[in-house]
């Protein structure tokens, strides 16, 4: 199974970080619209990824919910026919949760740099470096990276974008039953 090394944080400024991927001559690929729907699976994770309306593809991955750097191991199905996977994922595991952001994508040595605007949560970075030149330089990489970007210690997530907004839908359940039993 193919591996990448992954750091996300937040960040105040998606143009600011641009700034800081065009300084490094990161490689601009665009800007997409993303829509990511989570199935609840017994092991690791499992998302439909929608990318612009138009192409999908099917994305499980194993990796630990830790502050910091983790490694990540993945699968990645290219996908025709986003309504019918998305009823088959649906039927066979459920719905867990959607995911939807705006992102903008540069490419750095062996890594993907994300600047991300998610619908609910606000703005991150996100770094995937590809474990193809050992994890020694994977290591390296990242932590170049976030140098490069300032990223401050209490910046670093150690979640998904997923358990966030399951933990935000919470909390506002939990808020609404609270306001409901005080009258």
């Amino acid at each position: 199974m193919p591996q990448n090394l992954e750091l996300k944080a937040r960040i105040s400024s998606v143009p600011d970080a641009a700034r800081i991927a065009h300084r490094l001559k990161a490689q601009p690929q665009g800007t997409l619209q993303q829509r990511d729907l989570y199935y609840n699976v017994s092991r690791g994770r499992l998302k439909l990824r929608i990318i612009q309306h138009h192409s999908a593809e099917l994305i499980f991955y194993n990796r630990p919910n830790k502050k910091g750097k983790r490694y990540s191991d993945y699968l990645v199905v290219p996908i025709s026919d986003a309504l019918l996977t998305n009823s088959l994922c649906t039927a066979a595991f459920g719905l867990k949760v959607e995911v939807r952001k705006k992102r903008r994508l540069f490419i750095y040595k062996n890594s993907r740099i994300h600047l991300d605007k998610v619908h609910g949560l606000g703005t991150f970075l996100e770094f995937e470096v590809l474990v193809t030149r050992g994890k020694r330089q994977a290591q390296k990489l990242i932590e170049a990276l976030s140098q490069e970007f300032g990223l401050q210690r209490a910046a670093i997530l150690g979640v998904s974008y997923s358990d966030m907004l399951l933990h935000k839908k919470r909390l506002l359940q939990k808020r609404k039953t609270n306001s409901e039993v005080s009258f």
